[in-house]
This record gives structure tokens, C-alpha cells and sequence, in this order.
């Protein structure tokens, strides 16, 4: 079983060019605002980075939005910078604006065009999270908790990740299985 959820996730990464792994540096790249105007990633990170893909219509991303509203309040005044992410190609930036406003979001949510940076990082679900150093090295990939319901929480992966990095410590699960609808990537051109 382990054998065939590592060659699936191998494949994945293949299939979707993935670029950054855990222990990998990742190079600047592009989202766009709400109004379309390009953002480079080396604009909005900091000495810690969350980045966190979500969905509009997914009802497990749904769930996690107070949970990520505590992140973001929790975290970004320890000089934390969080990027939240929208790669579904199926959720325009209109409807992403207004959900993140519906929602009282007190953070912006960029789009990923034509799944590029999903790619790159081999992204397949939402939410699903990934913790960069201050040195650009990718040192968390997985879920935010372990539980859709919250009183089933028994691992706080991004929590447990973020205080490790933030300490200067070594992540000891730098990787989980995220969960969540997958992202509903455009046709690619070629």
C-alpha cells in the first residue's frame, strides 16, 4: 500500500511538473489580486511564509475558514506573512474577492492562473498548506489539522510545523496528507 501511494505521488508530481519538495528552495514566482494585477511571491513573504490553497466551493476548504482566520490571527503578528491561494480554474477572481469578503477574510486571496504555481508545487487539494523559511526552503507540505470536525483534532500540523520553523528547530512531520477537493485545473495549452 505505502509502495502505491508513493509511486501515485511520484506520478502526480511528474504529471504536474512539481518543481518544490520538502528540503527544496522556491524561486519567486507570480498571482495575481483581485483586480488582476500581477503580485511576485518575493513581494509578500517574510521571514516565515504560509501558503495555504483554498477553494470557494469546496465545503472541506469551507471548513477550515475559521481555522484559518485564527492562523492568520494568531500568526501574522510574529511576523508570519500567510499567502492564500485560489488555483481553481473552475472559481473566478470575482467570486474568490467576494467569497473572501463574505467571509470577513482579513487577508487577501490571490489567483493562480492557469495552475502554475499548483504545479509547481505539486498541489492537488484544498486546503492544502506549505511552510517556507526565511531562507526560501520549503520545510512543511501537507494539512493544516488532521480533522474536517474540530473536535476530532488530534495533529495540528501547520501549528506544530509553523512554531518548529519559527524557532529555528526541524520540522518532525514535515509532511502530511492533505485532504480536500481536488483543484479543478484549465486544459493546458501546448
Amino acid at each position: 500500500m505505502k509502495v502505491v501511494l508513493a509511486a501515485s505521488v511520484l506520478l502526480c508530481g511528474v504529471l504536474f511538473g512539481q518543481e518544490y519538495k520538502v528540503g527544496s528552495k522556491v524561486d519567486d514566482f507570480t498571482v495575481t489580486d483581485a483586480s488582476g494585477t500581477p503580485v511576485k511571491f518575493s513581494s509578500l513573504r517574510g521571514d516565515t511564509t504560509v501558503l495555504i490553497f483554498v477553494a470557494t466551493q469546496c465545503p472541506v476548504s469551507n471548513a477550515y475558514n475559521e481555522r484559518m482566520k485564527a492562523l492568520y490571527n494568531d500568526y501574522s503578528g510574529k511576523g508570519v506573512k500567510f499567502v492564500f491561494v485560489n488555483a481553481n480554474s473552475t472559481e473566478p477572481a470575482t467570486e474568490v474577492e467576494q467569497h473572501a469578503k463574505s467571509h470577513g477574510f482579513a487577508f487577501p486571496v490571490y489567483k493562480d492562473n492557469n495552475n502554475v504555481v499548483a504545479d509547481k508545487f505539486g498541489a492537488q487539494v484544498t486546503p492544502e498548506t506549505y511552510v517556507i523559511d526565511k531562507s526560501g526552503v520549503l520545510r512543511y507540505h501537507g494539512y493544516i489539522d488532521d480533522s474536517k470536525d474540530e473536535s476530532r483534532i488530534q495533529n495540528r500540523g501547520l501549528r506544530t510545523a509553523l512554531d518548529a520553523v519559527m524557532s529555528g528547530g526541524t520540522v518532525a512531520k514535515a509532511e502530511t496528507k492533505a485532504f480536500g477537493c481536488t483543484i479543478k485545473r484549465g486544459k493546458k495549452v501546448s
